[in-house]
């Protein structure tokens, strides 16, 4: 089941490689993406001590958590991956114009985990480019099914 989906993102860059990420959370904060209650517009991962971190991504406290002191919505969260991805990453990072965005939040089994990838941004003509793909396929579409208004 997908919990939260970055659609800005497919937009703004062109997907290089993605990757799937476990996330470091805690309890409550588990609750609160099961129940619908995570946005990932303008997350972003970066690189501390060779850990990728997950910034501004926003949780919204669980409901029925009760009183929980001092939480903050958008702190850092761990990302977990395997040390030939982290170094693979990590070394693409350094060239210019990537960077790594987050692109979906889904379950797999019983663990939450995200979908990241490599991406680099689009220039306007590619956007361009992009949205009449993307209307050209819609009205072929919608000639194959018989919908001709």
């Amino acid at each position: 089941m997908i919990y939260a989906r970055n659609k800005k993102a497919l937009h703004e860059y062109e997907i290089l490689k993605t990757f799937e990420a476990g996330i470091m959370l805690s309890g409550q904060e588990a609750k609160s993406i099961r129940s619908g209650g995570m946005k990932l517009l303008g997350a972003h991962v970066v690189f501390h001590k060779n850990t990728p971190q997950l910034l501004n991504a926003h949780i919204g406290k669980y409901a029925f958590a009760g009183n929980v002191p001092d939480y903050d919505p958008t702190r850092t969260r761990n990302l977990l991956l395997k040390q030939k991805e982290i170094s693979y990453l990590r070394g693409k990072l350094e060239e210019k114009g990537l960077t790594i965005t987050p692109l979906k939040v889904y379950t797999s089994g019983r663990r939450i985990k995200i979908e990241i990838a490599l991406v680099k941004g689009k220039k306007l003509h590619d956007k361009r480019r992009s949205i009449k793909n993307r209307d050209a396929k819609r009205q072929k579409a919608r000639i194959l099914k018989g919908d001709f208004s």
